[in-house]
């Protein structure tokens, strides 16, 4: 076959890449990685879920292999220099969840600061009256200014909060924080400031547990935290202390990694934090956006010679839209 596919594309994209290309949707293989290793030897293009990690052994199982797309972004389960060593193109789609993540994020700060309403939700028609706030006139700390950032701070300007924000990638000085009307400040006083804290920092090892007891000291009281950013961003123990003892009401995290909370850790049995899995990332819209990537990205990857100039690392993201 040309192209392996086992994640879903939307049935408009993958019509489309049918009848340009044999391919092939079998997503039981993605639990089957010897019988998966068989079948990319004559594979030439791969579509992976997250959980698959490519490395330079697996890459030895598939000689044909000219482009492995993701439908996500993130390159930690990608050994990208093996795929360029091999010239195996890389594809993922970085722009498509910016929006769907967006609103998943104001949707998180609006049902923590209206918790009767999730109760109601919930099927509790009988639910107790709890007084809630509103995200108008509050300050909504913005940590990490990546794409995700760029489109929520235009959905808060609109229902009124003040914006304040810190990125540690990003110098304060920049004209990104002017373009988003967010005000530049030090990590210190984006913690005592905001009555909320929105997090889509990017993830890099250097970063790992940068939510640690040192920032979370600086907490003001009753904080409301959101976040599609990795859960390894987070010490666990500084952020048990600071949702038990007040400092943070409730805290809404998208996406954790597996044990984040389980029964060893001190997180097990928060009854203020809420997980969710990677809901921020899946809405139709963002699975169109990144299913028509995806399939002209490996359309493109098999027709035309490895020697054209085509980029066979990662793949830059298209602008927002149905289709390339």
């Amino acid at each position: 076959m040309e192209v392996l596919l086992l994640e879903k594309l939307a049935p408009e994209a993958m019509a489309w890449l049918e009848a340009r290309h044999e391919a092939v949707y079998f997503p039981q293989l993605q639990d089957d990685l010897p019988t998966l290793r068989k079948a990319i030897y004559k594979t030439e293009a791969l579509l992976l879920p997250r959980k698959l990690v490519v490395t330079k052994d697996f890459l030895e199982f598939g000689p044909r292999l000219k482009a492995i797309a993701r439908l996500h972004e993130g390159s930690d389960n990608t050994d990208i220099d093996s795929c360029r060593d091999r010239g195996v193109r890389v594809i993922q789609c970085a722009t498509a969840n910016v929006r769907s993540n967006a609103e998943y994020l104001l949707g998180g700060l609006l049902a923590l600061f209206r918790r009767g309403i999730v109760s109601s939700l919930q099927g509790d028609r009988h639910a107790e009256i709890r007084q809630g706030r509103e995200l108008n006139g509050s300050v909504v700390g913005i940590l990490g200014l990546s794409p995700s950032a760029h489109a929520l701070a235009i959905l808060l300007h609109a229902v009124g909060a003040r914006l304040i924000g810190y990125d540690p990638a990003v110098h304060h000085s920049a004209p990104l924080f002017k373009r988003l009307e967010v005000e530049p400040v030090s990590l210190v006083d984006l913690m005592s400031q905001s009555d909320a804290v929105s997090m889509q920092m990017v993830y890099a090892s250097r970063y790992e547990r940068f939510i640690n007891a040192n920032v979370l000291e600086h907490c003001k009281p009753g904080q409301i935290w959101v976040s599609t950013s990795r859960s390894r961003l987070f010490d666990i123990e500084a952020l048990a202390q600071a949702l038990a003892d007040g400092r943070i009401e409730s805290c809404l995290l998208d996406g954790a990694e597996a044990g984040f909370a389980s029964k060893e850790s001190p997180l097990h049995g928060a009854g203020n934090l809420f997980l969710t899995p990677r809901l921020g990332a899946h809405t139709r819209e963002a699975h169109l956006r990144a299913s028509w990537y995806v399939a002209h990205r490996i359309h493109e990857s098999l027709t035309l010679p490895r020697n054209s100039g085509l980029d066979s690392s990662i793949s830059a993201p298209m602008a927002l839209g149905s289709a390339p």
